[in-house]
């Protein structure tokens, strides 16, 4: 069913982490999670962080993990333009453990110095990662 098919680039400021024909994309908007298919209206959206989910042409999913960015959809073409991107088997579970711990402490400890509203975000990316990475 190659004409239900879409064009997906998933764009970081590093490199491309993904280029292909999909049939489906599912991205975190930040007013609610979308699903973009065949024929989708154009569409201009940022994300946050959150899973982004695609099934590829030949049927299979993959799942990414992102920390924000934009998405933009126009004639079956989709570019996701992400702040930070990681395939689920790509992800690096000891490091984002060690992220998450050190996060936690620095909200636990609350003084000055520590700035709680990057530790929260610095959390949620690495719950996220640990979410993502179970997917494999």
């Amino acid at each position: 069913m190659a004409e239900k098919n879409f064009h997906l680039d998933i764009v970081t400021p590093t490199k491309t982490i993904y280029s292909g024909e999909v049939q489906s994309f599912t991205a975190p908007g930040v007013i609610g999670s979308f699903q973009v298919l065949f024929n989708h209206a154009p569409l201009l959206s940022s994300i946050g962080i959150g899973e982004v989910k695609l099934t590829g042409s030949d049927g299979k999913n993959s799942h990414f993990a992102t920390s924000g960015g934009f998405v933009e959809v126009k004639s079956n073409k989709v570019i996701l333009l992400a702040e930070s991107a990681e395939r689920s088997d790509e992800i690096n579970v000891e490091r984002a453990e060690s992220a998450k711990k050190r996060a936690a402490e620095r909200l636990e400890k609350r003084t000055k110095e520590i700035d709680a509203e990057r530790a929260q975000l610095a959390l949620a990316r690495a719950l996220n990662r640990l979410k993502v990475a179970g997917k494999n």
